[in-house]
């Protein structure tokens, strides 16, 4: 039986985060919504409890039965999760003068106690509230202290549980894995056997039993996440799979065919369907940014299914979502943080059974996937990139000749990040999360070329730093790189005349400009 570690999730940012350090830790983990612990569950070995954006005094603030698992698992509770447990078994919970907020140091360390083994004195942390625990409950004692927070840690004498103030899963905790290390292998028991291999060796396993001998469909996209599910597929059922790999017509410069032979290295069957003058017909004339997400959207659908009707034995449908696609389009809060193209159920008319063998791994453990299947690097490194494809980089209507231009400042620009090396000797390409150039087709601005006068589009290049696209900060590229790119760009491609770097976050801005 497959050990799990569940994280009740009262709404917090960093909960994703939460749940990536406890697999990095060779353990598998379930985010769930507050309310929806798993009792009868005998693969749970320990629960933990997130931050929130509430305090617990207020009125609509989420709230849990503790003893549901206080008492029968060991428990962490992580800020909120600290101070609700605090508030609920008799301690008190008080708002600050200040909100504690940023880094602060462990004053005092129960290095006997097992979750804080190992730790060194005056350990950095982050603390992240409003509120603060000004009494622990009976029973219970202070496991550690900043100079600002005398209960910045505390344990129960009567049950295995912990609480800690401050959030260990942020990179800002120094000493952070090794307190989730603590909780998750030695007082949990975790026996870390969640890995790459056993993922696949798991997996295979168990799409050989639920597919049989049946006919299953798969929509490529030419990112990561689809070319892992379909080779993973491959490897279970063969031939039974066809993959559908539909061109919209606003796909990298060359996409088109260099991802189809990728494909083909890898012996899949796809069919490829050009669908690029349906696209670009009922995209003309749009500029919303949802109208045009939803006009290719709709078409994707019509194209796809139109394909699929032809595959008649087929009976599922495969789908390369992820866990943090799932996560983001179920947000808790009751505030969907994005709509996914791969949640929220199937077309009625296509009476297919639905198929996700990625839908517990973050996109990182995607990646590993790739490389414990054998995929080829150029697929497994490849940056996300958006399902409607260039129409979300191309600020108004969409022409044929808008794409023509922003594929080739596109192509100039990753193809000098895939050449640059860096001097500690990483591709450049490899150091940023995503990248990508804007343009910016409802704005013209005035240039020099030789000794006439312009009136052309300005370029955006988009780079940014993530670990897994919830929050991401511009990534701070080499100035005689981007140096060179503008000057190619402006050489190179008819139609631009001016170049810009985003230099924005997310929040408060999102990666993608539409």
């Amino acid at each position: 039986m497959q050990q799990k570690i569940i994280i009740l999730d009262f709404g917090s940012q960093t909960t994703q985060l939460i749940g990536r350090r406890v697999r990095e830790l060779d353990t598998f983990c379930e985010i769930l919504p507050y309310n929806k612990f798993p009792a009868d569950d005998p693969s749970v070995i320990g629960v933990i409890l997130s931050g929130s954006p509430f305090s617990v005094h207020d009125p609509e603030a989420f709230r849990v039965d503790l003893s549901q698992f206080v008492g029968r698992l060991p428990v962490l509770g992580i800020c909120y999760g600290a101070q609700f447990i605090a508030n609920i078994c008799g301690g008190k919970v008080e708002k600050t003068n200040t909100r504690e907020y940023g880094r602060a140091n462990l004053a005092t360390i129960d290095t006997d106690n097992p979750l804080f083994k190992g730790f060194q004195p005056n350990s950095q942390v982050w603390m992240s509230h409003g509120d603060t625990i000004t009494a622990i409950p009976d029973e219970c004692y202070d496991i550690a202290s900043t100079t600002d927070v005398q209960h910045a840690a505390y344990a129960s004498s009567k049950w295995p549980l912990w609480a800690v103030q401050f959030h260990p899963e942020v990179f800002h905790t120094t000493q952070g894995k090794q307190l989730l290390s603590n909780f998750v292998v030695d007082i949990c028991g975790s026996r870390q056997e969640w890995s790459p291999a056993s993922f696949v060796e798991t997996t295979v396993a168990e799409l050989k039993e639920q597919l049989g001998n049946d006919r299953v469909i798969l929509g490529l996209s030419g990112g990561v996440d689809s070319s892992v599910c379909a080779t993973l597929l491959n490897r279970a059922i063969g031939d039974r799979l066809t993959c559908i790999f539909v061109d919209h017509g606003m796909l990298r410069k060359n996409e088109f065919q260099k991802v189809m032979e990728a494909y083909q290295g890898l012996g899949l069957h796809v069919i490829g369907v050009d669908a690029s003058e349906k696209f670009f017909n009922d995209l003309k004339g749009v500029t919303d940014p949802e109208q045009k997400r939803k006009i290719i959207g709709r078409d994707f659908v019509e194209v796809f299914n139109s394909e699929a009707k032809k595959i008649t034995d087929a009976k599922w449908l495969a789908q390369g979502t992820i866990y943090p696609d799932r996560i983001e389009s179920l947000s808790i809060t009751g505030m969907v943080i994005k709509s996914h193209h791969n949640v929220g159920g199937l077309p009625k008319e296509m009476h297919l059974q639905l198929c996700e063998p990625l839908k517990w791994l973050f996109k990182d453990e995607v990646r590993r996937v790739g490389y414990q299947l054998g995929m080829p690097e150029r697929l497994i490194k490849r940056h996300p990139f958006p399902g409607p494809g260039l129409a979300v980089r191309i600020l108004g209507d969409i022409t044929p000749e808008k794409v023509r231009i922003l594929q080739d400042a596109d192509d100039i620009y990753i193809e000098s990040m895939l050449q640059y090396v860096c001097d500690d000797g990483e591709v450049l390409y490899d150091k940023v999360w995503q990248a990508g150039a804007v343009l910016l087709s409802t704005v013209r601005s005035v240039g020099v070329m030789g000794d006439e006068r312009t009136y052309e589009h300005p370029v955006a290049l988009r780079a940014v730093t993530s670990t897994d696209a919830m929050t991401a900060d511009w990534a701070h590229l080499p100035y005689d790189f981007l140096a060179k790119v503008s000057n190619e760009i402006i050489n190179k491609v008819k139609g631009v005349n001016r170049v810009c770097y985003d230099i924005s976050s997310k929040p408060p801005s999102t990666i993608e400009w539409e």
